[in-house]
């Protein structure tokens, strides 16, 4: 077996999961309600930005006689900065 890197600073995650032991026992588990609340915000964080690409680029295709191009692209656009917010939240502590 080899020793582990010396470079290696460990003391940043130790210390985080010492913190979120610590918050769990003062705090518990959050309750059924808070989850099922957590799953519905999540939702939204989705939807909100996909409906957003949807309207602006249902306007830029209006207006530029484009077809649906804009329409799918900022679509698109939206369901990833959804995707990326739900994991910038789920980071969270």
């Amino acid at each position: 077996m080899s020793n582990p890197d010396p470079d290696e600073d460990l003391t940043g995650p130790v210390r985080r999961r010492r913190w979120l032991r610590e918050l769990w026992r003062t705090e518990g588990e959050r309750s059924l309600g808070q989850n099922l609340a957590m799953v519905g915000a999540f939702g939204w964080i989705v939807v909100a930005p996909m409906l957003g690409g949807l309207f602006l680029g249902r306007m830029i295709d209006r207006h530029f006689d484009s077809g649906i191009f804009w329409s799918a692209s900022l679509l698109f656009a939206g369901a990833a900065l959804g995707m990326w917010l739900i994991w910038r939240r789920m980071q969270e502590p």
